[in-house]
């Protein structure tokens, strides 16, 4: 019997099926503007962060199907620019967008534009670090989507979109070190409305240069996979389109990603797709078949030489462990684990592994606007997945708390909401805020309180406390987790104090828990 991928895929199915099978999304989470590499027998790839710290995430697969995080190419967002800082925290949806990851003569590098600043790059001889300090290739405004490439002569290059101008996507040469890009060779190879998500590759004697474009079909306006073929790098260009979108709600536009080759010789796409929910924007694996020298993404179902998005199939290689989405956090590292993300660069004499070993000790910082919550520096988080169980349980010791501190769990994108304890005249009280709206609960006169986040796939979230860690009670209204500043839902910690730099609480532990892939 044939299986439904699709329909597994919306029953909240993804990844690793155990049987030598997967669905989409291999990770249901937000995975963003991927890129991805084979050195070896393992497979590598990247992941635009925005105004999150440590900025490009660095992930790890020896499948294709199973990846897990390991680790970032930016530590300190501040390197980038001053408005990253927390005391600024002007950024959001800005900041570490699409980049490239390549490896070239033994070394891992990565080159990402954010629009504001500029183009930056970095190398590694380990992609899970330490990478070498940030490099600003290029100060500049309104560039985005690049691809480094060197060809065989050892020549490199670069392609990115100037989005600000009318997406047209320029190729440069780059100097022999890779730190600069050589303008006088600036050349304009393509433009068309909304032209980014750029890659360029050499296959079989050819020049491949994928990317995304808007393009109006059947009366919709979708993002259309195109790729262009050349035999100079220079050209003339051939065009195709490789796989077919039919908008967000159909197929939810796979585009942005990277091609691949496993060591058997197949060929696949990484890719992320989304809708705007809750989960941001997933990352999916489409095979890839070739046909006349041209690739075609997915499955052509109707022989038109263009693909369909496929929502899953056979593994493209078995027997390696399966991706575990839940986390488990004691803090007894001497450092954090990658899969944790700042909100800006948070302010390093606030936070401490150290200080009580076992523990992450949050200090109570003052907002850069009172009660206002997206000011609230040092607020760390992780991505909110979507499976049809996930459940987020912090143990935090509050005994160390002030007056006008506040401290909790809180969910944010677009919107916030938060449970958490607010101290004053040395009594505290549990409080439920979404996005301004609040309710009080009881006073709260132990020294160790549990609070817990629950939402299904449909990211309907409830909020529970508990004074004993056994027994829960819920407590405020439901809150639907959404999308904003081009990411899904975050599921944090936060603690800060709109009087005075008084106050902290250590976080014991930090259990999330998800459905599995089946």
């Amino acid at each position: 019997m044939e299986v439904n991928y699709n329909l597994l895929s919306k029953k909240g199915f993804w990844g690793d099926q155990g049987d030598g099978t997967y669905v989409n999304p291999v990770l249901p989470g937000d995975y963003s503007d991927p890129d991805v590499i084979r050195v070896g027998d393992d497979y590598y790839g990247i992941s635009s962060t925005l105004h999150c710290s440590p900025g490009m995430a660095v992930l790890h697969s020896k499948d294709l199907v199973n990846w897990r995080m390991i680790g970032h190419v930016v530590d300190d967002l501040t390197s980038i620019g001053p408005e990253y800082s927390y005391n600024r925290m002007n950024r959001y949806g800005r900041g570490v967008w699409a980049g490239a990851i390549r490896f070239h003569r033994d070394k891992f590098w990565v080159y990402f534009f954010t629009p504001d600043e500029g183009l930056f790059m970095s190398t590694a001889a380990d992609p899970a670090g330490p990478w070498e300090p940030l490099h600003q290739v290029w100060a500049v405004s309104g560039w985005d989507d690049c691809c480094p490439f060197w060809d065989d002569d050892g020549q490199g290059y670069f392609v990115a979109t100037n989005f600000a101008d009318n997406y047209n996507i320029h190729l440069f040469k780059l100097s022999e070190d890779g730190k600069e890009l050589l303008h006088d060779s600036d050349t304009i190879i393509h433009q068309y409305k909304g032209s980014e998500a750029n890659k360029l590759y050499k296959i079989n004697g050819y020049y491949y240069f994928f990317h995304s474009e808007v393009r109006l079909e059947e009366g919709v306006e979708v993002r259309v996979v195109m790729m262009l073929r050349a035999e100079y790098i220079y050209g003339p260009y051939e065009e195709k389109e490789i796989i077919h979108t039919h908008g967000k709600e159909i197929d939810r536009e796979p585009n942005q990603g990277g091609l691949v080759q496993t060591v058997s010789g197949d060929w696949y796409f990484i890719s992320h797709q989304g809708m705007g929910g809750h989960e941001g924007r997933p990352l999916h694996l489409l095979p890839v078949t070739w046909v006349d020298g041209w690739p075609i993404i997915g499955n052509d179902t109707d022989d038109d030489g263009i693909g369909e998005m496929v929502w899953g199939g056979k593994k493209p290689i078995n027997g390696h462990p399966e991706t575990v989405l839940s986390t488990n956090d004691d803090f007894d590292r001497a450092a954090l684990e990658p899969y944790w993300e700042w909100n800006h660069q948070p302010r390093a004499d606030k936070w401490s592994l150290t200080e009580r070993p076992g523990y992450l000790r949050l200090y109570a910082c003052q907002p850069i606007d009172k009660d206002h919550f997206f000011t609230v520096c040092n607020v760390i988080s992780q991505r909110a997945y979507r499976t049809v169980h996930n459940e987020a349980t912090v143990k935090i010791d509050i005994s160390g708390m002030a007056d006008g501190q506040e401290a909790g769990l809180c969910h944010f994108a677009q919107t916030y909401c938060t449970i958490g304890v607010q101290q004053q005249n040395g009594t505290r009280v549990l409080k439920f805020n979404n996005s301004g709206t609040i309710e009080w609960g009881p006073q709260i006169t132990v020294c160790t309180l549990w609070l817990r986040s629950v939402w299904n796939i449909d990211g309907i979230n409830r909020f529970e406390y508990s004074v004993d860690g056994d027994h829960f009670t819920s407590f405020g209204d439901a809150y639907q987790l959404g999308w904003g500043n081009y990411r899904g839902d975050r599921i944090g910690l936060y603690s800060y104090n709109c009087e005075s730099e008084q106050g902290y609480i250590d976080v014991d532990r930090f259990c999330y828990e998800t459905a599995g892939a089946r």
